[in-house]
């Protein structure tokens, strides 16, 4: 009976642990599809409002789960969609806060989220004015986006943010590859709104390229 009674409690544990996790990946997944929405079906100028309240919904979750890097990583793309959608001043503070976020995440798991660290890594390095005013930096943002490619060589984002920065360097012919990758990677489960508007960008990026190689 005692042996019972103390195989019970592990027993109640490891049971409890899958749930927890699926309970998260769950929230993580309605996080992105809300993101979804908001970056290709709203319209610019309501963009920033709703993903402050999606950064605050993530951040809420983070706070629930601090030894997770999911929450983190995904609060910092938010963050640095709602950077975009800010512009301005204030658009540098929230990426740097995205930075921060990922660069804690990446201290707890950096392969979490199909590599999503290095690719928002990547791209806000892309994006970010350099120094003296920002932390923008090309070389940083290609170590980065290699690291996500090296990660997973066929995914969708990886290879349309290595094609989008292959670009703005005119370096147009590599480019083209990439982006046909990125046309030609599975869908993810659960974001046909994410897989069909990342689609799009790429298949602007795609034209843009191969027009400057005819």
């Amino acid at each position: 009976m005692m042996r019972r009674l103390l195989t019970l409690p592990l027993a109640l544990l490891v049971a409890a642990v899958p749930a927890a996790a699926d309970d998260l990946a769950t929230e993580i997944l309605h996080l992105q599809q809300r993101w979804a929405k908001v970056a290709y079906q709203m319209e610019p100028e309501g963009r920033a409002a709703a993903f402050e309240a999606i950064a605050a919904d993530t951040h809420r979750l983070a706070e629930r789960h601090p030894d997770r890097a999911e929450p983190l990583i995904w609060e910092g793309v938010v963050r640095a969609s709602e950077a975009g959608a800010k512009g301005g001043l204030g658009a540098l503070k929230l990426a740097k806060a995205a930075r921060r976020l990922l660069l804690a995440a990446e201290k707890i798991d950096p392969e979490a989220l199909d590599g999503d660290i290095y690719v928002t890594l990547g791209a806000l390095y892309t994006r970010a004015p350099g120094w003296p005013i920002g932390f923008g930096d090309k070389k940083e943002a290609e170590r980065y986006l290699k690291r996500a490619l090296a990660l997973h060589p066929d995914h969708i984002d990886p290879n349309y943010f290595y094609g989008d920065w292959l670009i703005r360097r005119h370096r147009y012919e590599e480019a083209i590859p990439y982006l046909e990758r990125a046309l030609a990677a599975p869908p993810r489960p659960g974001r046909p709104v994410a897989d069909a508007g990342r689609r799009a960008m790429v298949e602007k990026a795609l034209e843009r390229a191969r027009a400057k190689v005819r």
